[in-house]
């Protein structure tokens, strides 16, 4: 099943509603980018139209020299709402899947936020697999790994997350409604290829992984645009 056949067959919508991401949420992922750990969680946008599936290219645009891979857990919802409270979020929680925020690092610094680096065509992968949370609980305490091309990037534990699943879903529910289907990518932790010494962005021609214990492996090959 493609990643539209499963949303239209459990949501009825072709593509989430609304993909809301979290930067900064893990403090050493902060920290290499010489941030502070946030007060609150930041959340941001990624278009719909960069929804891909596993097996379907990253195409890295031509108007940029540095595209990173991010390994994120993904929360999906099945029940909606507004002003959802923590202790009733799990029970909006449709399931956990694997996503890769995928970002275009000069254009992010360039504009001064991050819609449009976040959002370019095959910049939203997601693997099409649900695992509810009667198996994962809140999330916590799965190892999270990238590797680009057969190395390791980032190799961490979601219990590193600065704020829990049920904090985000009451944080975002405060400010919007959301919709069966919705997406919600956690944030990413340390090791992106930007902050690496030398920087390490994807190439033409690699394979990225992001693997999420307990629920699976997302694999997309690079190829430069034509």
């Amino acid at each position: 099943m493609t990643i539209r056949e499963l949303w239209r067959e459990r949501f009825g919508v072709d593509a989430p509603r609304k993909i809301v991401c979290v930067g900064l949420n893990y403090v050493d992922h902060a920290a290499e980018g010489g941030r502070q750990a946030p007060e609150a969680p930041i959340l941001f946008a990624k278009f719909a139209s960069a929804l891909v599936g596993p097996g379907e290219p990253i195409v890295l645009p031509r108007e940029e020299s540095h595209v990173d891979s991010e390994a994120e857990l993904a929360v999906v919802i099945g029940e909606g709402g507004r002003r959802i409270d923590a202790a009733d979020a799990l029970a909006h929680v449709a399931g956990y899947t694997v996503g890769n925020d995928v970002s275009a690092r000069t254009i992010q610094r360039k504009d001064g936020q991050w819609v449009r680096a976040k959002s370019f065509d095959t910049f939203g992968p997601l693997l099409p697999e649900l695992v509810p949370i009667d198996e994962l609980g809140d999330g916590s305490g799965l190892r999270i790994t990238q590797r680009l091309s057969g190395e390791t990037l980032q190799d961490a534990n979601t219990s590193d997350l600065i704020f829990d699943v049920p904090t985000l879903i009451a944080h975002a529910s405060g400010a919007f409604t959301l919709e069966p289907g919705d997406v919600i990518l956690t944030g990413t932790p340390s090791g992106v290829g930007i902050f690496r010494d030398p920087p390490v962005p994807m190439r033409d021609g690699d394979t990225v992984e992001i693997e999420i214990e307990r629920i699976g492996v997302l694999s997309n090959p690079v190829v430069a645009e034509r």
